[in-house]
């Protein structure tokens, strides 16, 4: 009986495992990468209103909430949101059976695989919510979970845990682009303009993300420190916050500009990514 359940046990592993290998996940999750590509270009825009004097919201709930909102936005919303759980799929199936890379160690090729499906299963959740039409605005969902756990015994604890490690990841951001360390993920082109088009905007791009990032933990350590939830506003806050700041609508311009080089990085990390 125990011999049965193992070998049926090994099979479906091997059944997920060629699953998570087959070329049609394949082709879906790199259409992920262009979806979440296409909404980081959006994103961008909407901070570059921001640096304008504009209203707007500047994350990926206003990000979505503009992409619903153009023609034929329910259909690309489910599309997007077809394409982001694919790769968060792929990414999964990266950390479970652990692919062989030669470009990094397996426990960091896990690691990243892990945290990569975390972020594209919750972009996936996001963009699921808008098509369902029960979407709500990151600003609000930020503040809310952060009055939520500053009430917790140890919320605060949690919190500041919770800045620091998007501080963190801020820094990772903007070390891998200066560095133009994400190179190693990606078959770059071999003439001469398109490969520098991809670098250029894969520097450009990880660096503002970093420092997007950094500005997000920022607010979440001041407002907990400050026992004041409510300016825990994801980045749209942070962004805002910027522009208030001494030259602050020009400094907000650039990272906008940033963020599309981003979103447009990702849109060619489609083609060109080591899957």
């Amino acid at each position: 009986m125990n011999k049965g359940a193992n070998k049926a046990a090994r099979a479906a592993v091997k059944s997920a495992e060629a699953a998570s290998n087959s070329r049609t996940l394949e082709t879906a999750a790199r259409a992920g990468f262009a979806a979440s590509g296409v909404l980081h270009v959006l994103v961008g825009a909407i901070a570059f209103q921001l640096a304008r004097g504009l209203n707007g919201e500047a994350d990926v709930g206003g990000a979505v909430a503009q992409l619903a909102a153009r023609p034929g936005g329910p259909f690309l919303l489910w599309a997007c949101f077809s394409a982001c759980a694919a790769l968060a799929l792929w990414q999964a199936g990266n950390a479970v059976f652990g692919k062989p890379s030669a470009h990094a160690k397996p426990l960091t090729a896990r690691v990243s695989a892990s945290a990569q499906a975390v972020v594209f299963a919750l972009l996936s959740v996001t963009l699921l919510s808008f098509a369902l039409g029960s979407g709500k605005s990151n600003r609000e969902s930020s503040s809310d979970l952060t009055v939520a756990l500053i009430r917790t015994p140890s919320g605060v604890v949690i919190l500041l845990l919770a800045g620091a490690a998007i501080i963190g990841a801020g820094i990772f951001f903007a070390v891998r682009g200066v560095r133009a360390s994400f190179r190693k993920d990606l078959f770059l082109p071999g003439e001469a303009v398109p490969r520098r088009v991809v670098l250029t905007a894969g520097v450009a791009g990880y660096a503002s993300k970093g420092c997007a990032l950094l500005l997000v933990g920022l607010l979440v350590i001041l407002a907990t420190l400050r026992q004041q939830p409510e300016q825990s506003t994801g980045l749209d806050g942070g962004l805002k916050a910027l522009r208030e700041q001494p030259y602050g609508p020009y400094l907000l311009a650039a990272l906008a500009l940033g963020l599309v080089c981003y979103g447009c990085f990702l849109i060619l990390k489609a083609k060109y990514a080591r899957m």
